[in-house]
């Protein structure tokens, strides 16, 4: 072979060998913390795709909202390609889909066994309105019980009148105005300045976020309310998903499969570990009586029959999820 055909070769060789090992790079936004659970479990994620595809896709997990993607425009970032992957809480989404607040409806399913179910009927309508926006879903992930974090306790509904109180979405809203508390909507960045600024004496979020926010720096009590589900999908962008070799694609999709079940488990563990931190701060943790329960139910369940009718498309998921559950 001659000089000019060896160096030729070299050069193909060269050409192929780095276009094998190309790496592609995703930059994730996360609103939360680093030591948060979620952002947690995106960093997992990240390292088990990077080992999956030989370290042809890396993901890069910015936390804290680093990348300056507020809570609400974690869909719309996404779509329009301002990232190429997201960490999004499904719940401040209900401006771009209605129908994305069915599991934040009040005890329409507080507890993990059936919000499971309820994701039987919901999972395919989120799949639907992601790609509608030019994404796909790779895993949910449910944030534990909202409970009530407040100045005082809560022992009755009149212990809620006049709290002005953080709370996430329109269902929130509703459920607090009808408690006669005084809710306000914001994202998770804006709440411990609220705190601090007095603009709010409460808090509905998760155990997790409470230590997330030091919330013992502001009130002493936390009543485990559990009224709402809430959850978290990490969805990717099509245009940079479609780039992907399909084989690629498969062996993301089977990581997120298998991680999802896990991803779950921490959920449930996370809540037991930051009750206990709280507590170990002098947060008063209680739960609502037998007679509390009763009455924050009978607020609650009017607001279901409501949202079947302002949101239309929602209506069959909850009366399918509610025949099957019953």
């Amino acid at each position: 072979m001659g000089k000019l055909a060896t160096f030729t070769a070299a050069c193909a060789f060269a050409i192929s060998t780095t276009a094998a090992f190309a790496e592609t790079a995703w930059d994730m936004s996360v609103v939360w913390p680093e030591g948060n659970f979620h952002t947690q479990n995106a960093m997992a994620f990240a390292e088990r795709v990077k080992e999956a595809t030989d370290g042809e896709v890396v993901i890069t997990v910015h936390s804290g909202g680093a990348l300056g993607i507020k809570g609400p425009e974690g869909m719309a970032a996404v779509r329009d390609g301002l990232v190429p992957i997201a960490d999004i809480l499904l719940n401040q989404q209900v401006g771009e889909a209605p129908v994305l607040g069915v599991e934040t409806l009040p005890f329409l399913a507080p507890t993990m066994p059936e919000l499971a179910l309820l994701h039987k009927f919901y999972r395919p309508k989120l799949e639907e309105v992601a790609a509608s926006m030019n994404q796909k879903v790779l895993y949910m992930v449910p944030w534990p019980g909202q409970a009530v974090y407040s100045p005082d306790k809560i022992n009755t509904l009149d212990d809620m009148k006049g709290l002005t109180i953080r709370v996430v979405d329109a269902n929130g809203t509703s459920f607090f105005e009808a408690l006669g508390a005084t809710p306000i909507q914001m994202p998770w960045g804006e709440v411990v300045p609220s705190l601090a600024a007095g603009t709010i004496k409460g808090v509905t979020t998760s155990s997790s976020s409470g230590v997330d926010g030091a919330f013992w720096e502001f009130t002493k009590n936390m009543s485990t309310f559990n009224w709402q589900a809430s959850s978290n999908m990490v969805s990717v962008n099509l245009d940079a998903w479609n780039e992907l070799p399909l084989e690629t694609q498969k062996k993301i999709e089977a990581v997120a499969e298998r991680m999802e079940g896990q991803f779950w488990l921490n959920s449930r563990a996370e809540d037991a570990k930051k009750i206990a931190v709280l507590k170990e701060h002098g947060i008063d943790v209680t739960a609502p009586s037998s007679e509390l329960n009763a009455a924050l139910m009978e607020k609650a369940m009017p607001l279901w029959d409501e949202f079947k009718k302002r949101v239309p498309d929602a209506a069959p998921i909850i009366d399918a999820y509610l025949t099957a559950r019953d």
